[in-house]
């Protein structure tokens, strides 16, 4: 949120200093985020102009975002690591669209990633791919330490590419802690255990314990997208082999007297295992998927039992039917995991 209010107000100065008219900004993102940047542009009053999904494509492109983007947008948000799939969104691609753009219609729209799950993983597992600053619209970014930061809630930073991309006008000054600072929150006071949960883990880890770990997860979530695939029930979301976050989105494979949400409940009841059953965004939310997080503490033997307890709960649901047939709606949770 803030990086998207630093967006509008830094488009609105442009407008104004133009004498054009700033009331009425959009952002464009697409259906592959997380929901609070669509709490954003209801809360600041900003147009949403959400890509809808696809079957088959759950990430977004250049080709995806150019409809929509004219000289009211604000920003254009691209997901690194959506809390979906676990894929990023082609941001290169936006990139290179936004900055011919620039050049051939002299709008300027930046590009914010929402690095909050992805930039714990993709600086490690894929250092040469490029997402970030080394891409010439990007201008913020977010990062989260909650999810691959391997800390408890409460803690992320808003990382912008040079102090001119901060809105001068959201940061406030006081002195009243005996000096004075800036502080730019949505927020006000909180606790300070998150704060040395990650500077323990940036000192103790460093950045080839950090390496490391992703690695391992890497390799476990691989080994347990093999474990699902051998039930014979399901399809794995993506290519495995390509860049994502440690993590399995699978369905599955064919129809059967028993759904994914079904399955969910199975492993909940009888073996205490807590995978989430969902539906897509639009237009893909005739979709149902499950996912599975790979965490530090998903090592090998619990990723194969997962996948065993997995097979199980299939051939529990054939023998005894669904667990339940109520309708189910999309429901965001506060975290995203």
């Amino acid at each position: 949120m803030l990086g998207a209010l630093s967006l509008k107000w830094k488009w609105r100065k442009r407008r104004e200093a133009t004498g054009r008219s700033s009331d009425r900004p959009n952002l464009v993102f697409g259906g592959d985020v997380h929901v609070v940047w669509e709490k954003f542009c209801r809360y600041f009053d900003v147009e949403p102009r959400i890509v809808p999904l696809k079957p088959h494509k759950y990430t977004i492109g250049p080709e995806d975002v150019e409809p929509h983007v004219d000289e009211n947008t604000i920003g254009v948000a691209a997901v690194l690591g959506t809390t979906f799939t676990g894929h990023a969104d082609d941001i290169v691609g936006i990139n290179d669209y936004l900055v011919r753009l620039k050049h051939e219609r002299g709008l300027d729209v930046p590009i914010h990633v929402d690095a909050a799950s992805g930039g714990f993983v993709w600086p490690f597992l894929y250092p040469h791919s490029e997402w970030d600053f080394r891409l010439e619209q990007v201008r913020s970014i977010n990062v989260s330490g909650h999810k691959y930061g391997l800390v408890y809630p409460g803690i992320g930073w808003l990382i912008f590419r040079e102090r001119a991309d901060l809105a001068e006008d959201l940061v406030f000054y006081e002195n009243y802690l005996g000096q004075r600072d800036a502080t730019f929150t949505l927020n006000f006071s909180t606790g300070s255990a998150m704060v040395i949960a990650q500077y323990y883990n940036f000192v103790r880890y460093g950045h080839d314990g950090y390496s490391y770990i992703m690695h391992a997860m890497q390799a476990n979530s691989r080994r347990l997208a093999e474990g699902i695939a051998a039930i014979g029930e399901f399809s794995i979301i993506g290519d495995q082999d390509a860049e994502q976050l440690p993590l399995v989105a699978f369905q599955l494979a064919e129809e059967q007297s028993y759904d994914e949400f079904d399955i969910a409940a199975q492993l909940a009841s009888e073996r205490g295992w807590m995978v989430p059953a969902y539906t897509l965004p639009p237009d893909a939310d005739h979709i149902k998927i499950m996912r599975t997080l790979v965490k530090e503490t998903l090592g090998r033997s619990l990723t194969n039992a997962l996948a065993g307890d997995i097979a199980q709960a299939c051939a529990t649901l054939k023998e005894k039917g669904r667990v339940h047939h109520r309708e189910r709606k999309r429901v965001h949770t506060s975290t995203g995991y």
